[in-house]
């Protein structure tokens, strides 16, 4: 998938790709939503997101929101964690019923690939959006590429994000060691960012939509710039086996910050993921709020087209979809 080269606004960016599958999907959800309200599923479910300022926080609030307001039996808690890695044990450990993740992050959790020690059982409610890996630097810092970090320190993000464990694999892929060429840190956002402009860290690394709030904070001082990391991608890819298959080229568009040019970096698919011992209904449920309320599931500062394309939510990959997904994909499609 490739980015736009100019912002275009939420709605319309969404209708069109919904409008473009030819599905009609948008049509009477008001009173979809009214026929579920009395008769729809019952209980408490917990979201796993992220940090507060990224966007698997403002994603999960978001969700909360439009499952309650379609679904009112359905009470939902949002559950902070570090991110994709974290979310996946969250639901390892019952302690989330929902959570999204990068999709290299999954298909190795449900395969028990690094960073798991065992086949973790997921489901997936749907391929939700595409989350951008985003290296930045200060606007005037002589470093250009990945390898130009060798002898700086950089952060990759927590240490239980999906960020952070692709980070790794991009710096080794560009030919250096963490902790020998390079110096790397795991702190959160806006830890991260106020290292940046102190000069304690010489680059930053987050995966999310664009623009990231943390990152844009960051335009007007110290100024950043995103580095290209398209050009690692055969590489990346070659070191992941079926896992890479999730990643691909995607383009950050002119003035996503700043008045940088557009920049091709690697984007990476989310998946909504779940228990497999979610009950059907609420399985159901989740998805129809996906399909009905793709509009009202963007956050405000996202450009958009990153998110929710009705041709691409039932593309999940090696994690397969619960079978209430399944079920309420073949009802909207008819």
């Amino acid at each position: 998938m490739t980015g736009p080269t100019r912002p275009t606004t939420r709605r319309t960016a969404l209708r069109a790709a919904l409008g473009a599958a030819g599905t009609g999907l948008l049509a009477g959800s008001a009173a979809a939503d009214a026929r579920h309200a009395d008769s729809g599923p019952s209980g408490d479910l917990r979201i796993a997101t992220g940090e507060p300022d990224g966007f698997y926080a403002a994603f999960g609030r978001l969700l909360a929101a439009q499952v309650t307001a379609a679904y009112p039996r359905l009470s939902c808690e949002v559950v902070r964690s570090e991110g994709s890695v974290a979310n996946v044990r969250l639901l390892q450990a019952r302690r989330a019923e929902v959570a999204p993740a990068l999709s290299d992050i999954a298909w190795a959790a449900y395969g028990g690939a690094a960073p798991f020690d065992r086949r973790v059982p997921l489901r997936a409610i749907g391929r939700v959006y595409e989350n951008y890996v985003q290296l930045a630097v200060r606007s005037g810092a002589p470093i250009h590429t990945v390898a130009d970090l060798a002898g700086r320190t950089v952060s990759l993000g927590a240490p239980a994000s999906g960020g952070a464990v692709l980070g790794d694999r991009l710096l080794r892929v560009a030919g250096l060691t963490p902790g020998t060429d390079v110096q790397v840190r795991h702190l959160l956002m806006p830890q991260a960012a106020r290292a940046l402009r102190a000069g304690a860290i010489d680059a930053l690394l987050v995966a999310g939509g664009v623009p990231l709030p943390v990152l844009s904070g960051l335009d007007a001082r110290p100024g950043i710039r995103l580095l290209p990391l398209s050009g690692l991608l055969p590489r990346l890819r070659a070191g992941l086996g079926p896992a890479g298959s999730g990643l691909e080229a995607v383009t950050v568009p002119a003035g996503a910050y700043g008045r940088n040019p557009e920049v091709r970096t690697i984007g990476v698919a989310n998946l909504l993921l779940c228990r497999p011992d979610l009950p059907v209904p609420v399985a159901a449920a989740l998805t129809h709020v996906l399909v009905r309320r793709a509009g009202r599931l963007v956050p405000a500062a996202a450009l958009g087209t990153q998110f929710l394309d009705a041709r691409s939510l039932i593309s999940t990959g090696a994690v397969p979809l619960h079978p209430g997904a399944v079920a309420a994909y073949r009802e909207l499609h008819g």
